[in-house]
């Protein structure tokens, strides 16, 4: 129980740094692409929504906060994971092995994402965002867990 505590501490700090860099990354593209920086976030909640959030330019408690807190919770959750099952153990807070992790577990977070689950609970921001601009967000979602395995590498 004691490595889920720990595993769970990790991947609140290196989730909470993979969602900050990607929701600045999707609020830029957003901005560039939608006309809306909020648009892209709002996009995550149609699994709640529906069709509605796709379509949403306004930044709104509805689709907005349910957006990144959605968002939040899922690289939460791939970070937790990643904790667990690598990212506790020294050497995985080096480095290349942080960078090889962040990029590995957004791999295969996206590979789940889009070829595992329905379109329903799929991520969203796609829908809003070129490729080139949801292969920057997951990017930095990997960098965001990379950059977190090292801050806790500099608290250890």
């Amino acid at each position: 129980m004691d490595q889920w505590k720990q595993a769970l501490r990790e991947g609140v700090v290196t989730g909470t740094v993979a969602c900050a860099l990607s929701v600045a990354v999707m609020a830029l593209a957003g901005r560039r692409e939608a006309g809306s920086a909020a648009a892209p976030v709002n996009a995550v909640s149609h699994w709640l929504w529906g069709e509605d959030a796709l379509h949403e330019d306004h930044a709104t408690v509805r689709h907005t906060l349910v957006g990144y807190l959605t968002h939040h919770l899922s690289a939460i959750f791939w970070a937790v994971l990643y904790a667990r099952l690598w990212g506790h153990r020294p050497q995985a807070k080096s480095l290349p092995q942080a960078v090889a992790g962040g990029v590995a577990t957004t791999a295969i977070a996206s590979a789940i994402d889009y070829g595992l689950v329905p379109r329903r609970l799929q991520p969203g921001f796609e829908q809003r965002l070129s490729t080139p601009s949801t292969v920057a967000a997951f990017g930095a979602i990997a960098a965001g867990l990379a950059l977190g395995a090292l801050l806790l590498r500099e608290r250890d």
